[in-house]
């Protein structure tokens, strides 16, 4: 396995989290293989969590791109937070009393 820095296995963690990113698109950009990737949150997520995301995957059509009914395009909800270096932004805005 590559050797990893924080921010990169932070993104492969949530990569592997999303629903519609496959195993393919985190081979593609990192080069690990499903189970380099299910190492990697075996390692690095609670017991409970990771028995959470295995069991969230397994069998999920959406995580292999052979078995997708959909091939182009990638679905983002309009809500979905942005990450930038690592940290999840806040949304800009005045606050509320």
């Amino acid at each position: 396995m590559k050797n990893l820095n924080g921010i990169d296995i932070d993104r492969i963690i949530q990569m592997a989290w999303e629903d519609r990113t496959t195993f393919d698109a985190i081979f593609k950009t990192f080069g690990l293989n499903e189970s380099e990737v299910i190492s990697i949150m075996r390692k690095n997520l609670k017991s409970s969590s990771f028995k959470l995301w295995r069991k969230r995957v397994t069998g999920r059509k959406t995580k292999h791109e052979a078995k997708r009914n959909f091939q182009l395009g990638r679905f983002k909800c309009s809500r979905q937070k942005n990450i930038n270096q690592n940290k999840i932004s806040k949304r800009n805005g005045s606050k509320r009393n």
